[in-house]
Protein backbone atom coordinates (compact mmCIF):
# COMPACT_ATOMS: atom_id res chain seq x y z
CA UNK A 1 0.00 0.00 0.00
CA UNK A 2 1.59 3.25 -0.98
CA UNK A 3 0.84 6.12 1.05
CA UNK A 4 -0.49 9.24 -1.04
CA UNK A 5 1.42 12.01 1.22
CA UNK A 6 0.76 16.20 1.01
CA UNK A 7 4.48 17.52 0.19
CA UNK A 8 3.52 20.67 2.32
CA UNK A 9 2.57 19.01 5.15
CA UNK A 10 5.61 16.77 5.28
CA UNK A 11 8.37 19.14 4.78
CA UNK A 12 6.59 20.86 7.84
CA UNK A 13 7.05 17.93 9.72
CA UNK A 14 10.39 17.25 8.32
CA UNK A 15 11.40 20.56 9.46
CA UNK A 16 9.71 20.32 12.62
CA UNK A 17 11.65 17.18 13.55
CA UNK A 18 15.02 17.90 11.95
CA UNK A 19 15.72 14.46 10.88
CA UNK A 20 19.31 13.24 10.92
CA UNK A 21 22.11 9.96 10.97
CA UNK A 22 21.73 9.61 14.71
CA UNK A 23 25.83 10.22 16.15
CA UNK A 24 25.38 10.86 19.88
CA UNK A 25 22.94 8.86 23.11
CA UNK A 26 21.30 12.74 23.48
CA UNK A 27 20.34 12.82 19.64
CA UNK A 28 19.37 9.25 19.73
CA UNK A 29 16.95 9.62 22.79
CA UNK A 30 15.32 12.97 20.79
CA UNK A 31 14.64 10.07 17.71
CA UNK A 32 13.23 7.86 19.77
CA UNK A 33 11.02 10.15 21.87
CA UNK A 34 9.66 10.85 18.42
CA UNK A 35 9.19 7.28 17.76
CA UNK A 36 7.18 7.01 21.08
CA UNK A 37 4.98 9.80 20.26
CA UNK A 38 4.06 8.07 17.16
CA UNK A 39 3.86 4.80 17.37
CA UNK A 40 0.52 4.66 19.27
CA UNK A 41 -0.86 7.86 17.81
CA UNK A 42 -4.68 7.00 16.97
CA UNK A 43 -5.49 7.94 13.10
CA UNK A 44 -1.86 9.36 12.48
CA UNK A 45 -1.77 10.74 9.02
CA UNK A 46 0.48 9.40 5.97
CA UNK A 47 2.45 12.55 7.06
CA UNK A 48 3.12 11.29 10.26
CA UNK A 49 3.24 8.14 9.36
CA UNK A 50 6.18 8.79 6.82
CA UNK A 51 8.22 10.62 9.52
CA UNK A 52 7.42 7.62 12.04
CA UNK A 53 9.17 4.81 9.59
CA UNK A 54 12.50 7.47 9.02
CA UNK A 55 13.18 7.48 12.61
CA UNK A 56 12.23 4.36 13.22
CA UNK A 57 14.93 3.39 10.29
CA UNK A 58 17.14 6.22 12.14
CA UNK A 59 17.18 4.69 15.66
CA UNK A 60 17.17 1.23 14.48
CA UNK A 61 20.53 2.11 12.90
CA UNK A 62 21.99 3.72 15.54
CA UNK A 63 21.55 0.72 17.90
CA UNK A 64 22.22 -2.15 15.67
CA UNK A 65 26.19 0.10 15.99
CA UNK A 66 26.09 0.90 19.15
CA UNK A 67 24.02 -1.61 21.05
CA UNK A 68 24.45 -5.51 21.31
CA UNK A 69 20.97 -6.25 22.06
CA UNK A 70 19.73 -9.99 22.47
CA UNK A 71 16.30 -9.88 21.12
CA UNK A 72 13.55 -9.97 23.36
CA UNK A 73 11.32 -12.80 23.61
CA UNK A 74 8.18 -12.46 22.13
CA UNK A 75 6.26 -12.16 25.53
CA UNK A 76 8.44 -9.55 27.19
CA UNK A 77 7.53 -7.84 23.45
CA UNK A 78 3.86 -8.20 24.58
CA UNK A 79 4.38 -6.80 28.25
CA UNK A 80 5.92 -3.67 27.08
CA UNK A 81 3.61 -3.12 24.31
CA UNK A 82 0.73 -3.22 26.71
CA UNK A 83 2.51 -1.22 29.39
CA UNK A 84 3.52 1.94 26.78
CA UNK A 85 -0.15 1.54 25.25
CA UNK A 86 -2.13 1.72 28.69
CA UNK A 87 -3.83 -1.48 27.55
CA UNK A 88 -4.69 -4.14 30.44
CA UNK A 89 -4.26 -7.79 30.37
CA UNK A 90 -7.81 -8.49 30.68
CA UNK A 91 -8.25 -6.52 27.24
CA UNK A 92 -6.82 -9.85 25.68
CA UNK A 93 -9.06 -11.62 26.55
CA UNK A 94 -11.67 -13.00 24.03
CA UNK A 95 -8.62 -11.95 21.74
CA UNK A 96 -6.62 -14.56 22.15
CA UNK A 97 -8.67 -16.63 24.14
CA UNK A 98 -9.54 -17.37 27.69
CA UNK A 99 -8.12 -15.79 30.87
CA UNK A 100 -6.09 -18.79 31.30
CA UNK A 101 -4.26 -18.80 28.16
CA UNK A 102 -3.81 -14.88 28.43
CA UNK A 103 -2.04 -15.13 31.29
CA UNK A 104 0.27 -18.09 30.17
CA UNK A 105 1.03 -15.80 27.30
CA UNK A 106 1.96 -13.02 29.38
CA UNK A 107 4.40 -14.71 32.04
CA UNK A 108 5.82 -16.73 28.92
CA UNK A 109 4.81 -20.42 29.49
CA UNK A 110 3.12 -20.69 26.16
CA UNK A 111 4.38 -19.19 22.88
CA UNK A 112 2.12 -17.11 20.94
CA UNK A 113 1.04 -19.13 17.92
CA UNK A 114 0.81 -17.74 14.29
CA UNK A 115 -2.74 -16.68 14.38
CA UNK A 116 -2.30 -15.15 17.74
CA UNK A 117 0.71 -13.44 16.26
CA UNK A 118 -1.24 -11.67 13.69
CA UNK A 119 -4.24 -10.51 15.77
CA UNK A 120 -1.62 -8.74 18.06
CA UNK A 121 0.07 -7.08 14.70
CA UNK A 122 -3.32 -5.74 14.14
CA UNK A 123 -4.65 -4.68 17.45
CA UNK A 124 -1.58 -2.80 18.24
CA UNK A 125 -0.46 -1.50 14.90
CA UNK A 126 3.15 -3.36 14.76
CA UNK A 127 4.75 -6.35 13.08
CA UNK A 128 2.97 -9.60 13.89
CA UNK A 129 6.98 -10.80 13.95
CA UNK A 130 7.64 -9.27 16.94
CA UNK A 131 5.56 -11.87 18.69
CA UNK A 132 7.93 -14.95 17.07
CA UNK A 133 10.39 -16.20 18.53
CA UNK A 134 13.60 -15.94 16.13
CA UNK A 135 14.11 -19.15 14.76
CA UNK A 136 17.96 -20.30 13.31
CA UNK A 137 18.49 -21.56 10.26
Amino acid sequence: MTLTINPKVYSELLVEATPKVIETEAEYERALAIVEKLVFKQDRTPEETAIYRLFTTLVEAYEAENYLMQAPLPHEVLLHILSSSGTQQSELVGVLGSDRTVSEIINGERAIDRTQAKILGELFKVSPSLFIPYESA
